[in-house]
């Protein structure tokens, strides 16, 4: 995202001539994504990420939940509402979501972690460089009521382990929480897409991304450095490590939690998905955030309008204001345009 900002001030060269045709054509589609510009590519990364709804088959099995299989079926948002309010009733504090408050949501992972609701309910963080009308549509606003009234159910998780020790049945975060959840629950741990507000299941995605610069004399030594970064036994070595989805096709195939029938292969499925450029519809899950230099400003306006609604604010007020800081922002920098 901030690499927009380098192209916006020409810091970064495209690619595309300098890493190998095979690197290119095996990174996957949502890696291409978050890197590219008017259908140029300044970056590539190693690894991806996804978000998904972690959940406790025990609890859920015990209160008479039936949970998603996959990203086609997803829960609706009316059908998550149900699941929570069954968990309540078998528990005995009423608490059963983890939302990782610990993280704060006035921040980064506000953003990444709720985005999705936005691009689920039909609307976007911006929509041909405008957060006004897109940002709080009515679907939108509509939506982030719904979100607001769960917070009865979540348990705030000051220590980040509420859902390993059993306190919740539901935790909304990133693949990045597996080992520590599979060393906890085992054959319990399942993974399921986020809830669909209408517009499908969405989750947000993208990572570290490794790039060349615009004044290098070293650019062909840059490129082969990458093709070296960007091979099996690299991004290997990189994912088994972090626990991150393979940037790469070919080692995502080989991925014991990733690969077709392995335990996380739902976050494969997703990125498989990728929006892109294109329109965020149902036919596409995994959406990047706004590649933009003016992002900065898109994710602090809509991580604090997240965290004051999830706080009691209005919906619709609090969205309007923030698309309005967006816009006027976008106004006194040209729109970010690249020249």
């Amino acid at each position: 995202m901030a690499g927009r900002a380098f192209v916006y001030n020409k810091k970064l060269a495209q690619i595309d001539s300098y890493v190998s045709a095979k690197t290119m054509a095996n990174a996957t589609d949502a890696i291409k994504a978050q890197g590219e510009i008017d259908g140029k590519h300044y970056g590539l990364g190693m690894f991806d990420s996804g978000l998904g709804v972690w959940g406790n088959k025990k609890l859920l099995d015990a209160a008479g939940v039936k949970y998603p299989t996959g990203v086609d079926d997803a829960w609706t948002a009316a059908e998550f509402d149900a699941a929570l309010k069954a968990l309540k009733a078998k528990d005995a504090d009423g608490k059963v979501l983890d939302v990782s408050e610990q993280y704060g949501l006035a921040t980064e992972w506000g953003t990444y972690g709720f985005s999705p609701i936005v691009w689920s309910a039909g609307g976007a963080l911006l929509k041909d460089g405008k957060a006004e009308g897109a940002l709080d549509s009515p679907k939108v606003v509509s939506a982030m009521k719904t979100f607001q009234s769960w917070k009865t159910y979540v348990d705030p998780n000051t220590d980040g382990n509420a859902f390993a020790k059993g306190k919740v049945a539901l935790s909304w975060v990133g693949n990045w929480t597996y080992p520590g959840y599979d060393k906890a629950l085992g054959d319990d741990l399942v993974v399921l897409p986020l809830p669909d507000f209408g517009n499908g299941s969405k989750t947000g995605q993208g990572s570290w991304a490794w790039g060349i610069g615009a004044d290098t004399k070293n650019a062909k030594a840059a490129g082969a450095f990458l093709d070296h970064l960007l091979s099996d036994d690299s991004v290997g070595a990189m994912t088994k490590a972090n626990g991150s989805v393979p940037g790469t096709e070919s080692a995502l195939a080989k991925s014991e939690l990733y690969k077709q029938g392995g335990p996380l292969q739902l976050f494969a499925d997703q990125l498989a998905k990728p929006c892109g450029d294109s329109d965020i519809d149902k036919s596409c899950v995994a959406v990047t955030r706004p590649v933009t230099a003016g992002y900065p400003t898109v994710t602090a306006k809509f991580s604090q309008a997240l965290n004051a609604i999830y706080g009691g604010a209005d919906p619709k007020e609090t969205l309007e204001k923030a698309a309005r800081s967006i816009d006027q922002d976008f106004s006194d920098n040209a729109g970010y345009e690249i020249p």
